[in-house]
């Protein structure tokens, strides 16, 4: 049998990510398959860094998490496909977490309003979230 979590805990467990990571995280969308562990050396090229706002996902409720405020890159870093993306501490190098990213219907952890991006253009994520299981 497998082990169940009541929702006030896997609310918990989710809260416990956004503290864990801090405020002021770094969000950075690159190309390629993210890599195939979060320790592993990033891979792909930077696209679009965003510094997430203060506090940059709402409070767990049902088990899931979901992203809050507006995240937003008004000049893209370089043009490219973004194909992953990766979430650091407010130093913006010790990783955290990681994902794939598409745009609407595309089935992405993450999604951007466009993925295929031009240097210089604004790159917005239109919807994040994250869903506890058991």
């Amino acid at each position: 049998m497998a082990i169940k979590y009541s929702a006030a805990v896997k609310n918990a467990k989710l809260d416990a990510l956004e503290t864990a990571i801090g405020t002021g995280a770094v969000l950075k969308f690159r190309t390629g398959a993210p890599p195939t562990a979060i320790t592993d050396a990033d891979s792909g090229t930077v696209v679009a860094t965003l510094t997430l706002p203060s506090d940059w996902m709402a409070a767990a409720s049902g088990g899931v998490k979901a992203k809050t405020g507006t995240w937003q890159d008004t000049s893209a870093d370089n043009a490219g496909k973004i194909e992953h993306f990766r979430i650091y501490a407010s130093d913006g190098t010790t990783q955290h977490m990681q994902g794939t990213v598409t745009e609407s219907g595309g089935g992405g952890d993450l999604i951007v309003d466009q993925d295929d991006v031009n240097a210089g253009q604004t790159v917005t994520v239109s919807s994040f979230s994250i869903t506890s299981g058991n």
